[in-house]
């Protein structure tokens, strides 16, 4: 079976084939801006990737609704459209995309497939509140978490690098444009970074990632800030962005080195909270077996994992300078120090393999029943 995996993130849109005996056989990224593609390239896109049994749509969120991937038809797509204000950034690229690919392939199954999913099953304790019940069960508030698709992949992948056994803890970091963490034990996530929107958590490229919120009540009371502008600043003019005045970890980091003290400051705040995170999802865990770096920073800026693995040697883990800088000929690769208690390793990221293996193992459940 060749699925067509779409991927629109926040800053791109990804196309990829992935054949059930070699993986990914074609991949193109297709221009888009804030991840929603112009629809006469998509669909030439399309048209160049030869035949397609299937489609799976990565779709950022999906409520209470969507714990599971889905068989995608106007009542789940009108339900997916409903979900927007709670993924303002990628939900309308993900419909986008979703309705421009299901015009170019008429009648070819198409699966929705959920970054919230893999997070559903976190327990109470970290996927609720401190807000009054009326509140959580009228509008369905809890700590949703995100980049799923990813974390799953990655943490199955990362075990397998670090000999997986039963009851091995990972914690994985997903660091792009967007950026969250996910403490998995045994394929489940018990915790994650990223909450009720894929707002909270890590300072990220363009989004702020958690702040009081009095402070955000304190700017539309005081300021008088909207709330239309409040929510514009935080996804789209803050974190790096805001801090350094570019979004490209690659150029902070350069002018951090030339000196520019704005680029240092971005970068130390970067890794102050990355590096807590770490230590607050191994605590959710018990304990880190295996740390695992995926995602465009994670997998190209060898400064950012050795700058976030200093300070946790109280955890067990310890980068090895030289292998964290050379890399190694295959995608997936140990950077830990010899001898160190915890596994550190970089994955590449396959948002595309996870999500046409949800593909295939829905639409064969579906066919034999």
């Amino acid at each position: 079976m060749r699925v067509l995996a779409v991927n629109a993130g926040s800053s791109s849109l990804k196309l990829s084939i992935v054949t059930q005996t070699t993986g990914a056989a074609q991949s193109q990224a297709v221009p888009a801006s804030r991840g929603v593609a112009e629809p006469a390239a998509l669909r030439e896109a399309i048209a160049g990737l030869g035949k397609v049994d299937a489609v799976g749509h990565r779709i950022v969120h999906g409520g209470t609704v969507f714990t599971a991937p889905v068989l995608i038809d106007t009542r789940v797509r009108a339900r997916l459209e409903s979900l927007t204000d709670l993924a303002p950034l990628h939900q309308p690229a993900s419909l986008a995309a979703l309705d421009v690919v299901s015009d170019a392939l008429p009648g070819t199954p198409a699966v929705a497939c959920f970054d919230t999913a893999f997070h559903a099953r976190m327990p109470p304790a970290a996927a609720t509140y401190a807000l009054p019940p009326q509140w959580r069960q009228r509008w369905s508030l809890r700590r949703y978490g995100f980049h799923g698709l990813s974390h799953a992949y990655c943490s199955r992948r990362a075990a397998e690098l670090a000999g997986d056994r039963p009851g091995l803890a990972v914690v994985s970091c997903h660091l792009g444009a967007g950026a969250s963490l996910a403490a998995v034990r045994d394929g489940r996530s018990l915790d994650t970074t990223m909450g009720f929107t894929p707002l909270e958590g890590l300072v990220m490229a363009t989004r702020s990632g958690s702040v009081d919120p009095g402070l955000v009540l304190w700017l539309e009371e005081h300021a008088g800030t909207p709330p239309g502008e409040l929510a514009a600043t935080l996804e789209h003019r803050s974190g790096l962005l805001g801090l350094a005045g570019t979004a490209d970890m690659r150029l902070i980091i350069d002018r951090a080195d030339a000196g520019d003290p704005r680029a240092a400051r971005a970068f130390d705040v970067y890794i102050h909270r990355l590096r807590a995170s770490i230590a607050a999802m191994a605590a959710a865990l018990g304990g880190i077996d295996v740390l695992a770096f995926t995602g465009g920073v994670g997998e190209n800026a060898p400064r950012v994992r050795e700058r976030a693995a200093d300070g946790l040697e109280f955890l067990g883990i310890a980068v090895d300078p030289a292998r964290n800088t050379a890399g190694q000929p295959g995608p997936d690769f140990h950077i830990g120090a010899s001898g160190a208690p915890v596994a550190t390793v970089v994955i590449a990221a396959r948002e595309d393999l996870e999500i046409a293996a949800q593909v295939r193992s829905l639409l064969t459940a579906a066919h034999g029943a």
